[in-house]
This record gives C-alpha cells, sequence and structure tokens, in this order.
C-alpha cells in the first residue's frame, strides 16, 4: 500500500460483510477480525479510532513508528474549541485522558494484531514510559483522572432544561434526567420505544448489549407526546 494512504470509514448494509471499512486492506481485515469478536458498536468506535489515528499520522501501518504514536498523543492534546475553553473535569484544553488512551488502545490491538500475522515487527504502542528509578514499571502514556459523577442541584437541571429549545431536546433530557437512560440509551430510542401510556421506555441496546424496560416520570412522557 502507499505511504499516502488516506483513511475513508466507509459503511455497508450488505448481509455477510463487515459493517465498516476504512479501505486499506490489512487494516479492514482487523476489522473483520474485530467484528467477530465483539459488538457493532464497539466496531464502529475502533475503526474512528483507527481512522482518526491515520489521518493524523499519514503513513501506511507497516511504517508507522513509536515517535508516530507520541506525537499523535500530542496532537491530541492541543486546543478542541481555543485556547481559552478549558473542561471543567481536568482543566485541559484538548482531548480528554480517557478518549487519547481508548484510541491508543484500538490503535494498539491493531499492531498486535499485525505482529501476530507476522505484518510488523514489534508494536510501536509503548505499554508505559519507563522510569530511572524503576524502568520495568514504567509510567502510563496517558494518566486519567480518577473522577465521580456530580450531582446536579434543582436550579442547575431547571437552568439546563430552560435553556433547550426545543421539545424534542427537553425529552432526552429528560428522559436522562427522571429515566435515568444514558446518553447512548436516549440517542437509540425509535419511536415504538416509547410507551407514553405506560410511562414507561423500552431500551433495546443498553449497556453490555442488554434489554430492559424503564418506568419513567410522567413529564417525560408529556414531552414524548407533545414531540
Amino acid at each position: 500500500m502507499s505511504s499516502t494512504w488516506v483513511p475513508l470509514m466507509e459503511r455497508s448494509e450488505a448481509v455477510g460483510e463487515v459493517p465498516v471499512r476504512l479501505g486499506h486492506a490489512t487494516v479492514d481485515a482487523y476489522l473483520r477480525f474485530v467484528w467477530a469478536r465483539t459488538r457493532h458498536n464497539t466496531l464502529l468506535a475502533v475503526a474512528f479510532d483507527l481512522k482518526v489515528f491515520f489521518t493524523v499520522v499519514g503513513k501506511d501501518p507497516a511504517e508507522v513508528t513509536t515517535a508516530d504514536v507520541l506525537g499523535f498523543i500530542e496532537a491530541q492534546r492541543l486546543p478542541v474549541r481555543g485556547a481559552n475553553v478549558v473542561r471543567l473535569e481536568d482543566g485541559e484544553v484538548g482531548l480528554s485522558a480517557r478518549t487519547i488512551r481508548r484510541r491508543l488502545s484500538s490503535v494498539s490491538g491493531l499492531f498486535e494484531y499485525l505482529g501476530a500475522i507476522d505484518q510488523v515487527g514489534k508494536n510501536p504502542v509503548p505499554r508505559g514510559l519507563g522510569t530511572r528509578s524503576d524502568r520495568r514499571r514504567g509510567v502510563p502514556l496517558v494518566r486519567s483522572p480518577r473522577t465521580l459523577p456530580r450531582i446536579l442541584d434543582p436550579d442547575e437541571v431547571d437552568s439546563l432544561v430552560s435553556s433547550l429549545r426545543t421539545r424534542r431536546d427537553r425529552a432526552m433530557i429528560q428522559a436522562m434526567l427522571l429515566g435515568g437512560l444514558r446518553r447512548c440509551e436516549v440517542l437509540g430510542l425509535n419511536l415504538g420505544d416509547i410507551k407514553v401510556g405506560e410511562r414507561r421506555v423500552f431500551i433495546a441496546d443498553g449497556k453490555g448489549g442488554h434489554q430492559r424496560i424503564t418506568p419513567v416520570e410522567r413529564h417525560v412522557g408529556w414531552a414524548c407526546r407533545c414531540h
């Protein structure tokens, strides 16, 4: 393959075909490998992570070095919405440490696969950086902060809901606030999953691939009815 390969994420709904491709024979073979062992959403996440990595690095997988990986980490830390905009969680201006670690995990998985089929000599993604005192243990490439969810007080909830402009947005936020739904669960809802009269919502693809029926407050039901 050419060293100027530019990944292009293509979807497919054909029966028996991998749902997503990036246009590189070896990388697409790895996605086929992932497809056979993980859930659909995991496959899409891995494909997107690899697309981002190779778009930034701009090299064929066989040419990627550890220096390229470290450069990728630095690129992910660059400001996303301007140097003056920081996250309250960790005060960083770039992508969150968790997002960067997930992308590195996806890239590392690819090179572990390429190493197993003798396409590369070693995995260019280091597990950590050695320290002068103990090079065997090392330190992580990206350190994620340990944070706990912050509970909104009633005034903050009212301020959030009042700032929303559409009934659809209010219904989505209320479903999370009053029904305990995760963001991905709300985004995955179909109209038939919302049981307005029963004040219940059917979650077809929840965390871990589990299905469940969740009761919701009457306020969510009215918001969905209006929509």
